[in-house]
């Protein structure tokens, strides 16, 4: 079974960018995507894409092909930190990476449910995650709420 303890280390010790995109935000990735996680979801996945998603950035601002760098330096991490992954797992964790700064959805549950886990964090930038943009059902419910608590029009 895959460390997602190691992982996060690995992640945390390379990290030299601000908090923005850093520990506490893959930290409340992770709580989202389990929150978010029907039985169709691979956990595992949605764990792992919580600390791997922003782990290429090249600044803490606005940088669209982290995602894509993110699933290709994942290849390096294949036979080490993600040897235990199936083929497939591998397949959609990259796949989640590549797409989450392009992609509103794709229809696999577990890819949605990461891309929603990551949106539904957009507060700490002071975007208001918007129910609409959401990719999963569980996801859209999730950010109405927000708003509401947040006394937020929309």
């Amino acid at each position: 079974m895959t460390d997602i303890g190691q992982v996060k280390q690995w992640a945390e010790a390379r990290w030299t960018l601000g908090r923005t995109h850093g520990v506490s935000h893959w930290e409340r990735v992770e709580r989202n995507g389990l929150q978010l996680a029907t039985p169709e979801c691979d956990v595992t996945v949605i764990r792992l894409f919580a600390y791997l998603h922003d782990s290429c950035r090249k600044n803490d601002g606005y940088d669209r092909e982290h995602g894509p760098r993110a699933a290709e330096m994942m290849r390096s991490l294949r036979k080490t930190l993600l040897k235990d992954l199936t083929d497939d797992q591998f397949d959609l964790l990259q796949k989640a990476c590549r797409l989450h700064t392009t992609a509103l959805k794709t229809g696999d549950p577990t890819i949605d449910a990461c891309f929603d886990a990551d949106r539904l964090d957009l507060w700490r930038v002071g975007i208001t995650p918007d129910p609409e943009r959401m990719a999963t059902q569980k996801g859209k419910e999730l950010a109405s709420d927000d708003r509401r608590q947040h006394n937020v029009e929309g």
